[in-house]
């Protein structure tokens, strides 16, 4: 028996989850200002809010206490939400203002949460 094409598939199915899509981010590295509970915690208490992120990203809340994880960390949402960006970028980005870049990282997450 023949398989009936009077019928071809016309579209694949969709993967759920991730897009596949590139995206920005919501927010530039310099917009600190844009939520003064974040700018303040990023300033005064960065390995709070580093732990805090790792933990609200789905990861162990020690993990950036580890050397270079936080690297990864960056490295790892612009994965999951298609950012567009390079490993060499956001490692430029954290040595030149770390935690201007912390700070986006947490606007990020409670955006896209």
């Amino acid at each position: 028996m023949e398989p009936d094409m009077s019928h071809p598939i016309s579209s694949q199915p969709q993967s759920s989850g991730y897009s596949s899509q590139s995206s920005t981010w919501n927010t530039e590295v310099m917009d600190c200002m844009d939520d003064m509970g974040i700018c303040l915690c990023g300033t005064f208490i960065p390995c709070y809010l580093m732990c805090k992120v790792s933990k609200d990203f789905g990861e162990c809340f020690c993990l950036p206490l580890l050397p270079g994880t936080f690297l990864a960390l960056r490295t790892a949402m612009r994965e999951r939400w298609r950012i567009e960006g390079s490993i060499c970028n956001d490692f430029l980005c954290m040595c030149l203002c770390g935690n201007c870049v912390l700070c986006q990282m947490a606007r990020e997450l409670k955006r896209r949460h």
